[in-house]
Parts: structure tokens; sequence; C-alpha cells
């Protein structure tokens, strides 16, 4: 998927663009962005407790055990929180405005929280707690960068 926009709508959000992804896994983060490579969604969940985490890192936040494995999502959330971008930090950005950053809550991994562009839906309908859906966008080589967009999308669609 690439950038959203609806003709004559400064009001629908869009993504970031594709080639401002630079990604430098290391050994924590590579099995979540070889999942994402694949458009699998995963968050990593501790062998020991149970906690789901993410980022991913090197010890789980509550037993501290370094033991963890992945867990397969679904692709659906809710949207947790979100911000409005509507100035651009240079000139070239312009056009990838609005842009909507937000923070949602995985089904099935409800201690986890991801970041990601929210796409496909106007400004003013964006409300929290709203059903969302993942949606992937390739960089080339083996990566991709997921988004999320109202989980109705695609049933209009």
């Amino acid at each position: 998927m690439s950038e959203v926009h609806v003709a004559g709508s400064r009001d629908v959000a869009v993504a970031a663009p594709i080639g401002m992804v630079s990604l430098a896994p290391n050994s924590w983060t590579e099995p979540f962005w070889v999942a994402a490579g694949r458009h699998q969604l995963v968050v990593q969940r501790c062998r020991n407790c149970g906690t789901v985490r993410h980022p991913p890192g090197p010890f789980c936040p509550r037993c501290r055990t370094q033991e963890s494995e992945w867990l397969d999502l679904n692709g659906r959330a809710t949207l947790y929180s979100f911000t409005v971008i509507r100035h651009a930090l240079a000139p070239h950005l312009r056009e990838y405005l609005p842009m909507v950053i937000a923070v949602v809550e995985p089904e099935g991994a409800p201690s986890a929280r991801l970041v990601a562009n929210l796409v496909e839906v106007a400004v003013g309908d964006v409300v929290i707690g709203m059903p969302l859906e993942v949606v992937w966008e390739d960089a080339g080589d083996g990566v991709a960068v997921y988004r999320f967009r109202p989980a109705d999308v695609a049933a209009r669609t």
C-alpha cells in the first residue's frame, strides 16, 4: 500500500513516505521485522510469565527473564491514542499531511502497544476506541511496514 489520498481532500490521513523507512534491526527486533516482511504481525511474549510486550527487548518488564517467543496476531486492533501532524518538518514532506500517528492495542495482546500511521480515514473520523486492521506497505528487499486503517474500510471496498 502506498500513500492514501482522496481526490480534493486534505483531511484524509496519509502515510509517511516509504523512502523514509530505514531499519537497523538488532537481535531482539530482527524476528519482528522478518515477520513483517511476510506481512505477519507479531509481538514478543515472555516464556516464563506470559507477559506480552512491544517494542521487543531483551528482558521481560514483569519478571526480568530473557526467555521469549513470538506471538502471531490477527491484525485487528483498537485505537488507544493518536495525534494529528499538520505541519511538515521539512518542505518536501508537506504532501504527506495530514498524518495521523496512532498508538494501537492489538487484539490478543492487550499489554502491548504499537505505534503506526493511521491511513484511509478522514482525520475528523478518528476516534479513540475505534476498531482497526493492519495494512502493509512493501519497501523492497523483504521489508514491509505496517499501517492501520479503520476495520470497516475493507467492507466498503
